[in-house]
């Protein structure tokens, strides 16, 4: 018996391949088979990974995990650094909800002491480049975030009629400067050094707020501070710039400690202060571009 090329019992009937129908078929079948089992085998990886490394995240998830952060940090900072501080406190936070900043503020030379012995903090901001590099072996690498000048502050009006470096070295005037270890006593005696001017200081304050105190409650009639120091008290003294080629540029270096417990949120706040949020607080308030 012949069979017919499309008999039920044909060769061709028999085999799953035999026509182009099948093939298609079955090729679809075998397909979602495969891609069934791949994506099972996607999913067991990806649970294993999870399993083996919980700190892989996307990168919007560990975004999410540093904005939920929460540490408090302490920074010791110049005594000029005062009031523009309180505005570096209210962006730097309000920027990362969960990080609060507390400052100590002193003398730049108190300030190195104090990380000398032990104290608790976690970043440092000095007015000079002398005295961060002096703790080399305790922060990290500092970056410079500002700069500042000299004037000559003097009681509200001028009394004195003070207009220059050279005025100071009347005897008939009472001046206060910082004393030499100080940054900005160290920087006023540079000025004065360069015009070979001897001033007798009434007195000699550990910081340069002290020396503006002075000034403003007239226990002295003139003393040399920031310019940025002079501008926190327009109403009770007055400022008598020193010219560029007398003056002196005082540098602002901050850097991480290295004791700091909350190594990645001091390294933020570092890097903070040179970006152009903390800039425009800090050259608003008089402060120099770095």
């Amino acid at each position: 018996m012949s069979l017919s090329p499309f008999s039920p019992f044909s060769p061709s009937s028999l085999s799953p391949f035999s026509s182009p129908a099948r093939r298609r078929a079955t090729a679809a079948v075998v397909t979602a088979v495969l891609a069934g089992s791949l994506a099972a085998c996607g999913n067991d990886h990806d649970e294993a990974t999870e399993k083996r490394d919980p700190g892989a995240t996307s990168s919007s998830a560990a975004k999410d995990v540093k904005e939920s952060a929460k540490a408090k940090l302490t920074v010791l900072a110049a005594s000029s650094l005062t009031d523009v501080f309180t505005s570096v406190k209210s962006a730097y936070e309000k920027e990362n909800p969960g990080i609060t900043l507390t400052f100590s503020f002193a003398g730049s030379q108190e300030l190195a002491a104090q990380v000398r012995q032990g104290a608790p903090a976690d970043a440092l901001v000095t007015a000079d480049t002398k005295t961060m590099d002096g703790l080399k072996g305790e922060t990290g690498t500092p970056t410079v975030i500002a700069k500042n000048r000299l004037v000559i502050a003097t009681g509200e009006g001028n009394p004195e009629k003070i207009g220059a470096l050279k005025d100071l070295a009347d005897s008939k005037l009472k001046v206060v400067l910082a004393a030499p270890e100080v940054p900005v006593g160290n920087y006023s005696k540079q000025v004065l050094d360069k015009q070979h001017l001897k001033v007798k200081a009434v007195s000699q304050e550990p910081n340069v707020r002290a020396v503006l105190s002075k000034v403003e409650l007239g226990e002295a009639d003139a003393g040399i501070v920031y310019k940025t120091d002079a501008a926190t008290a327009p109403d009770k003294v007055d400022a008598v710039d020193i010219p560029d080629a007398q003056n002196a540029v005082a540098s602002y270096p901050a850097a991480a400690l290295n004791g700091s417990k909350h190594t990645e949120a001091t390294a933020d706040f570092v890097r903070w202060l040179s970006g152009p949020e903390a800039q425009k607080i800090l050259q608003g308030a008089g402060f120099q571009k770095p």
